[in-house]
């Protein structure tokens, strides 16, 4: 595929599905504390085999709990976590996440003073660091931490580009380079965050239907 056609579907998918799950869960990212660990319970949610739209609102319900920190989430009960989540329509896996939502709460108290930046200074920025540390969260295997990554990579730029095996599949889908730099060239040619693609490719990745959509929307 040529230059100029990358970037003609580069754009039409910015277009289209240009939003990280952040955003769409009403996180505005910050290096700070509390984004951070909202993110993180995001990752965890999303990482469940349930659309991505229930894993949003479930988030968003535990936030308007008052579940927005470790300190929140450990000290919310086991039902309030399980009625939260169900609000959300996240009703398939409600107890058995609202339990380790729990314990992850508790070690991130413990171990990170509920500051995941410490997380990120223990593994020096380096992404493997940083991956293999969040898979010792309850929940958070491998997918949940290449989530966390994706997103968490417009504020922490130490791990950036970071796409992962969901987005290089949307960006395979697309007919588009799926290495990590080539990617995000392809950002800054469209004058997008790599964050912002990466979630757009996972997107694609999600729905059969996208990669023509995104094809036909860049030819017009």
């Amino acid at each position: 595929m040529a230059g100029t056609d990358r970037q003609d579907i580069t754009h039409a998918l910015l277009d289209r599905y240009g939003r990280t799950y952040a955003d769409q869960a009403g996180i505005r990212l910050k290096d700070t504390p509390q984004p951070l660990y909202r993110l993180l319970v995001l990752a965890d949610l999303l990482s469940t085999r349930i659309k991505a739209d229930i894993a949003v609102a479930a988030a968003e319900e535990l936030s308007a709990a008052g579940m927005r920190d470790p300190r929140g989430m450990a000290d919310a009960t086991w039902q309030e976590r399980v009625d939260a989540l169900g609000r959300g329509g996240y009703r398939r896996y409600d107890e058995s996440t609202a339990t380790r939502l729990g314990e992850g709460a508790e070690l991130a108290q413990e171990r990170y003073g509920g500051d995941l930046r410490r997380l990120r200074d223990a593994a020096d920025g380096d992404p493997a660091g940083v991956r293999e540390r969040l898979r010792e969260f309850p929940g958070v295997g491998p997918a949940g931490a290449d989530i966390f990554l994706r997103e968490v990579q417009a504020v922490w730029p130490q791990v950036a580009p970071y796409f992962g095996d969901k987005a290089e599949q949307g960006a395979r889908a697309l007919g588009l380079p799926a290495s990590p730099g080539k990617l995000a060239d392809l950002a800054e040619g469209a004058d997008a965050e790599p964050a912002v693609l990466a979630a757009a490719l996972v997107r694609v990745s999600l729905d059969k239907k996208a990669p023509e959509a995104v094809r036909e929307a860049a030819r017009g």
